[in-house]
C-alpha cells in the first residue's frame, strides 16, 4: 500500500563507496516529481568530514552514526571501500542494530557484503554484483544468495545487482512504498528504460555463476 507519511532515507556512505551507487537510487528516491515528497534523505558516515567516493569526488555527510535520527529506509551501497569496511565491527554493529529498526533495508552492489557480515541476511534471500559475487558469498555463508537476479525482495530487505542495478531497485521501492504510477513517472522524467523485471540479469551468465 502505498504510504502518505514522509520517511527518512539514510544512505551509508563510507572511504572509496562508488558514486551510482549512492546517487542512482537517490535521483529516484529525490525525484522533484514525486509529488508530495515522500522520501527525506540523509547521507550518513562514521565522522562528520567529507567523504570521498571511489571515483574521486567527496561528499558531506548529513549526519553521523550517533546523530541521525529514526531511519525508515537504509541504504547501504557498494564500492572498493566495502573491502576494507567488511572488518570495521562498529560499522557492522550501527547496521545491525539500524537494520532492525527501519522499515527497510536496501543495499547495491558489493554493499550486500556489509550486511551480510553484519548478520542481518543470515536465512533470507539476497543478490549483490555479479563480478564480485564469490568474495560477497563466503562473506554470508547463511544466506540464501541468488545468482541470477537484478534485485531480491525478501520481507524489508532489497538487495540489488551491480551499480546500475540500484536505479532500477529504487524505482520498485518508489513503486512498492509510493506506487507503479508513481514509479514509471519517475522513470520517464530521468529518460530511464527501467528493467522492472527482477529476474533480468544477463550478468549472471557473463560472469558463469549460471
Amino acid at each position: 500500500m502505498p504510504r502518505p507519511r514522509e520517511l527518512t532515507v539514510a544512505v551509508l556512505v563510507f572511504p572509496s563507496f562508488e558514486l551510482l551507487d549512492v546517487f542512482g537510487p537517490l535521483e529516484v528516491l529525490g525525484n522533484r516529481n514525486l509529488n508530495p515528497q515522500p522520501f527525506r534523505i540523509r547521507l550518513v558516515a562514521e565522522r562528520r568530514e567529507p567523504v570521498r567516493s571511489a571515483q574521486g569526488p567527496a561528499v558531506y555527510p548529513d549526519d553521523t552514526l550517533d546523530t541521525v535520527s529514526a531511519i525508515g529506509v537504509l541504504l547501504v551501497p557498494g564500492g572498493i571501500g566495502t573491502r576494507a569496511e567488511v572488518e570495521n565491527g562498529h560499522l557492522l554493529e550501527w547496521i545491525a542494530r539500524r537494520s532492525e529498526q527501519a522499515e527497510f533495508v536496501c543495499s547495491v552492489c558489493t554493499g550486500a557484503a556489509l550486511l551480510a557480515r553484519s548478520g542481518v541476511l543470515d536465512g533470507r534471500r539476497a543478490t549483490t554484483n555479479k563480478r564480485a559475487f564469490p568474495w560477497v558469498e563466503q562473506l554470508g555463508p547463511r544466506v540464501r544468495w541468488v545468482r541470477e537476479a537484478r534485485w531480491v525482495e525478501d520481507g524489508k530487505f532489497v538487495t540489488s545487482s551491480g551499480v546500475s542495478a540500484g536505479i532500477d531497485m529504487a524505482l520498485a521501492l518508489t513503486a512498492r512504498l509510493v506506487g507503479l504510477e508513481a514509479a514509471e513517472t519517475v522513470a520517464r522524467c530521468m529518460e530511464y528504460e527501467w528493467r522492472n523485471d527482477p529476474h533480468h540479469d544477463p550478468f549472471a551468465k557473463v560472469w558463469g555463476l549460471v
